[in-house]
C-alpha cells in the first residue's frame, strides 16, 4: 500500500515557508512479500444431503488432484459455516497455477472421475489469494488430529504499513503465552484487500474454549489486542476439522 502525500503545485516556491512545502512525495510501505510463493484459499458450500458423498468422493480422488500441485491442507467445517469444506494450495508462481489449471482441465481422469460428479454436488465456490505475511511461516502442529481455527480480520483500508505491527503483536502474543499455535498467518492479495487470515491449531474445542477464557484474563493479551483492535473493521472464525488426506492433519 502506499500512502502519497504532496503539497499542491505553486508558481514560486521561494514563496512557501520552509516549514510547509514537501518538495517530493512520501513514500510509505508495510513488509515487502520477497518471493512470489502464494496460497489459493478454495471455499466449497455443498448441497447439504450431498455433504458426505463429497467428502468420499474427494477422499477416494484427490490424489489425481495433487499430482498436479501441492495441497496444504484441507478440512470440514464444523461451526461457522454448514456444509463447507475449506482447503489450501500453494504455488511458486502465477505463470505455475496457470500451467496447473490448464494440465488440470486435459487431465481425462481428473475431468470424469472427479469434477463431472463433485460439481453437481456444489452450490458455491470461494476462493482468495494469500501470501504469509513475512514475520510468518507455516508450521506443523506438534502431534496429529485437534482442531483448527481459521480467525478472518477486515482491517482498515491502509495496509500493513498502518496496521501491521499492532496485529502482529496481537498474534504473537497468544502464541507465545501458549493459548494457541498459530500455524499460519495470511494476507489478502486477491478478494477481499486488507482482510489477514490466523490459521490456529488447537488439541480440541474444548481446549480452545478453555484457552480463550484464559487469555481474556490475562492483561499482556488484553493490552495487545485492545491496541489491534482500533484497526479492525470486523471479524470472523470457523472451526474446522482436517480430512484423512490433508497433509495438516
Amino acid at each position: 500500500m502506499l500512502a502519497l502525500r504532496a503539497t499542491p503545485r505553486l508558481a514560486n516556491k521561494s514563496l512557501v515557508p520552509k516549514s510547509i512545502y514537501v518538495p517530493k512525495v512520501c513514500v510509505s510501505t508495510g513488509p515487502q512479500q520477497q518471493h512470489g510463493t502464494f496460497f489459493e484459499f478454495r471455499t466449497y458450500c455443498i448441497h447439504p444431503c450431498q455433504n458426505a458423498a463429497f467428502l468420499s468422493l474427494t477422499n477416494e480422488k484427490i490424489h489425481l488432484r495433487t499430482a498436479h500441485s501441492e495441497l496444504v491442507g484441507y478440512w470440514s467445517v464444523e461451526y461457522g459455516g454448514l456444509n463447507q469444506v475449506f482447503h489450501i494450495w500453494k504455488y511458486d508462481s502465477y505463470s505455475q497455477r496457470a500451467g496447473v489449471r490448464a494440465a488440470l482441465a486435459r487431465d481425462s481422469d481428473w475431468m470424469e472421475q472427479y469434477i463431472s460428479k463433485a460439481m453437481a454436488m456444489l452450490t458455491s465456490q470461494n476462493n482468495e489469494v494469500t501470501y504469509v505475511v513475512p514475520w510468518s511461516k507455516i508450521q506443523q502442529p506438534p502431534k496429529e488430529g485437534g482442531v483448527y481455527e481459521l480467525a478472518t480480520f477486515q482491517m482498515k483500508p491502509g495496509g500493513p504499513a498502518v496496521w501491521g505491527a499492532a496485529f502482529k503483536a496481537a498474534v504473537s502474543v497468544h502464541g507465545k503465552t501458549g493459548y494457541a499455535l498459530p500455524v499460519g498467518v495470511f494476507h489478502n492479495e486477491f478478494g477481499p484487500l486488507n482482510r489477514v487470515h490466523v490459521l490456529w491449531w488447537y488439541e480440541g474445542a474444548d481446549q480452545r474454549a478453555a484457552a480463550r477464557h484464559k487469555a481474556h484474563g490475562d492483561p499482556r493479551v488484553v493490552a495487545a489486542v485492545r491496541e489491534s483492535v482500533t484497526y479492525l473493521d470486523s471479524q470472523q472464525s470457523k472451526l474446522m476439522f482436517p480430512t484423512p488426506f490433508s497433509p495438516l492433519n
